[in-house]
């Protein structure tokens, strides 16, 4: 286990971390019936000690980014070209696609952008994943589903271990596992962060927990809606991109939405 964490621990900064402008994926709902579309949203907003919320801060600059569908047979569908802008301004509104649910079974969102941003000598490597599920019944869910286990080989990730997507709801854990660099991360904090709901700084424990030595964790809803989940990295590793931009240090960040509905699909 040492040699498992130990190059982990020693790359990460020990001071506190500045404030983490986030990307996040949401969609209409969770479950549709095979052949429907699922709307699309791609987020940004500031989650970092200060700011965790639902609230948006910004706009994605599209440039940077690769978002795409990747369908329970494994097919990816590249989402970046129809992203509809929604805002007036540069800054303003969010992107948004759509998405054919033609297989039945999970489909898995992702997007991910890697850039030295323009306010600081920082380097930004961001994940975001959601789920939906496209059912031959909207009633009555199967509630063995597989896909959401699977991890994409990001930088930093986060990996569901129980299904987002159903069975779900109120007082059912969500298990997940954090993974930076190929390997998982102990000691860090997770945030389950509820819509509506602004996290206290510092360490909230009503929606924060930390992984243990696996690098797991495990929150559990009392309320139904939309959760955030979200992790953040520094460290101090320095360099300069391919477009020749300088960076002092790298913060990474991992999102997951999950859609907790009042009642389980498959048991009512």
């Amino acid at each position: 286990m040492k040699k498992l964490l130990l190059p982990i621990l020693t790359a990460l900064v020990l001071t506190k971390a500045a404030c983490a402008h986030d990307t996040w994926l949401e969609t209409n709902t969770n479950i549709f019936r095979v052949g429907d579309a699922a709307h699309v949203e791609l987020k940004l907003g500031n989650h970092g000690n200060d700011h965790r919320d639902f609230k948006m801060a910004g706009k994605v600059d599209v440039a940077e980014i690769k978002i795409e569908a990747i369908s329970p047979s494994g097919k990816k569908l590249d989402l970046k070209n129809s992203l509809i802008d929604t805002g007036l301004s540069p800054k303003e509104g969010f992107w948004k696609t759509m998405v054919d649910l033609n297989e039945k079974g999970v489909y898995t969102i992702d997007e991910t952008s890697d850039a030295v941003v323009s306010y600081a000598p920082k380097r930004s490597v961001k994940s975001a994943k959601t789920f939906v599920l496209a059912s031959t019944s909207l009633d009555n869910v199967t509630p063995n589903q597989k896909g959401f286990e699977k991890r994409l080989g990001h930088a930093i990730e986060l990996v569901p271990e129980t299904n987002p997507v159903a069975p779900m709801g109120p007082g059912t854990p969500i298990k997940l596992r954090l993974w930076f660099k190929d390997k998982p991360l102990a000691n860090t904090k997770i945030s389950f962060i509820p819509e509506g709901v602004t996290l206290k700084e510092g360490f909230d424990s009503r929606y924060e927990v930390k992984t243990n030595v696996n690098g797991r964790a495990s929150f559990e809803p009392k309320e139904a809606g939309k959760y955030l989940v979200a992790a953040h990295v520094e460290t101090k590793e320095a360099g300069t991109n391919k477009a020749g931009q300088k960076y002092d240090y790298t913060a990474y960040s991992a999102t997951l939405t999950v859609f907790v509905p009042a009642l389980c699909p498959c048991c009512g």
